[in-house]
């Protein structure tokens, strides 16, 4: 039995009919070669702890075993608010499914693999500086409790790619529960595709949803849970200051997880406007709109959904979205300045804080930081962060008023020192910045991975104090803000 026989390989995508991909070779990149192999991720797939070139002949197209079947999957989207027919897998290939050792089944997805039908005038190839940056956020997201696709290996190469200079043609190897997107059902809408509409959304519901099968209405039961999990990816961007840049509709998973990373950014300075994509003109995808772009995305893909359900009780579910939203922003950043149980002035103390970061430009990853340490240290490491004392010795004095109340279940009272160590477990001292990637990338460039393979094992654990790597923690020197990020990243 071959090695590729071992291991629980499936492709229920390709039991699909032809209209829902085309199947095609990815195309070898020269001189492929192992950037980075997630071991950890690796061995709960059964797959080599260390990666050998068998390995790297299969994900990289060289020599593909009979296992996979890869695929480029059609679908559409509305692209900053714009219809557009004429998307899909254009630079990545659908191989396959894993199926891990809880018995949980991922999509096998390899980016960068070449040209596909819809690639339109793309060549079908990634870069090594944007896979680079999607490696290390989503496996930083994943660490941080996050809803994200995973990267599992990085293949680099001495293939040139052109995008505004050369740069280093790279492959991610990317797993996820499903690539299925908003986009997929927009495209079977628009196209009048009617019975394949209803095809991809029973496969999504036994797949994904089954226990909605049983619903008065499954098609709504399905569309109601997408809501809440859409819901809960964006308010946990809201709360770790994380803008994706591109919340088009075919970036949006129906399992709400974070996907297709472009021009992201997590905030430095806390800024609610702040824009991470430059080509982002209008500020459509700007911080703070996010949630209201969940809620515009969740709209179009019900529009989609009106051959299966009925309008008005779309429009009900859609009515759920915000406080959905906010009940799950409200838990998260309530643990996150550890407040527990909730208590009417609590929305105003967290408005009244986060008001105080942006109008004087706290690097929001920093003061929750030093926040999670205000029993053990005076409130100089907080206090010191403000030029406003007034107004932040006010708010703290409110603060710690209010962290008096807080209570267990059981009704016994935190302790000071009891809420500051669940506060360092979920306020991470390490983030991934725009600039430590930049530098990662620009050694990568140079054939030099020591410093990508550090950064990528201290975002593995950004809650511990890592002393060695106290730099990484530290906000942006002033040239790593406000660096230049396109939909070419």
């Amino acid at each position: 039995m071959s090695f590729w026989q071992q291991l629980k390989i499936s492709h229920r995508y390709a039991q699909f009919p032809p209209s829902f991909y085309t199947k095609i070779q990815p195309e070898p990149l020269e001189q492929c070669r192992w950037g980075s192999w997630n071991t950890s991720l690796a061995r709960s797939l059964g797959l080599p702890e260390t990666p050998d070139d068998t390995l790297l002949d299969a994900f990289s197209g060289a020599d593909i075993p009979p296992q996979f079947d890869p695929l480029a999957m059609k679908y559409a989207g509305h692209q900053f608010g714009v219809y557009n027919p004429d998307l899909g897998d254009g630079r990545g290939l659908l191989l396959g499914e894993i199926t891990d050792q809880q018995g949980r089944c991922f999509d096998i997805h390899i980016k960068g693999s070449g040209r596909t039908p819809y690639s339109r005038m793309g060549d079908g190839r990634a870069v090594l500086r944007s896979t680079i940056r999607e490696y290390l956020c989503s496996e930083a997201i994943h660490a941080l409790g996050g809803p994200t696709t995973r990267a599992l290996g990085l293949i680099t190469s001495d293939s040139p790619v052109f995008r505004e200079r050369a740069e280093t043609g790279a492959m991610l190897i990317r797993l996820t529960e499903t690539h299925i997107r908003f986009g997929h059902f927009e495209h079977f809408f628009y196209t009048g595709q009617l019975s394949e509409l209803r095809l991809l959304a029973d496969k999504v519901i036994a797949w994904h949803f089954p226990q909605v099968s049983d619903h008065e209405n499954a098609y709504l039961g399905m569309f109601e849970q997408i809501i809440a999990k859409t819901a809960e990816m964006i308010a946990f961007w809201q709360a770790y200051g994380f803008a994706h840049g591109v919340m088009n509709t075919d970036n949006m998973s129906v399992l709400g997880q974070t996907f297709d990373y472009g021009p992201f950014s997590f905030l430095d300075d806390y800024d609610p406007h702040f824009i991470c994509n430059h080509s982002d003109y209008q500020g459509r995808y700007a911080f703070d709109m996010q949630p209201g772009i969940g809620l515009w995305n969740l709209t179009a893909l019900a529009h989609a959904l009106t051959p299966l359900v009925d309008k008005a009780a779309l429009e009900q579910a859609l009515d759920q979205y915000e406080a959905l939203l906010n009940q799950a922003y409200s838990r998260l950043i309530r643990r996150r300045l550890g407040l527990y149980g909730q208590l009417e002035d609590d929305s105003e103390l967290c408005h009244d804080i986060l008001g105080l970061l942006a109008a004087e430009k706290i690097d929001y990853t920093v003061f929750f930081r030093h926040l999670s340490s205000l029993d053990i240290s005076s409130s100089d490491t907080v206090t010191g962060l403000f030029s406003d004392q007034l107004a932040i010795t006010s708010w703290l004095t409110n603060y710690l008023r209010r962290c008096e109340m807080n209570a267990e279940d059981t009704g016994s009272i935190i302790s000071a020192a009891s809420r500051c160590e669940q506060m360092r477990q979920v306020n991470p001292k390490f983030i991934l910045r725009t600039y430590l990637a930049q530098q990662v990338i620009d050694a990568a460039e140079q054939g030099d991975f020591s410093a990508f393979h550090q950064l990528a094992e201290v975002l593995k654990s950004p809650f511990d104090e890592h002393a060695e790597f106290e730099d990484y923690a530290k906000p942006p020197p002033d040239w790593g803000k406000g660096m230049v990020l396109t939909c070419s990243s």
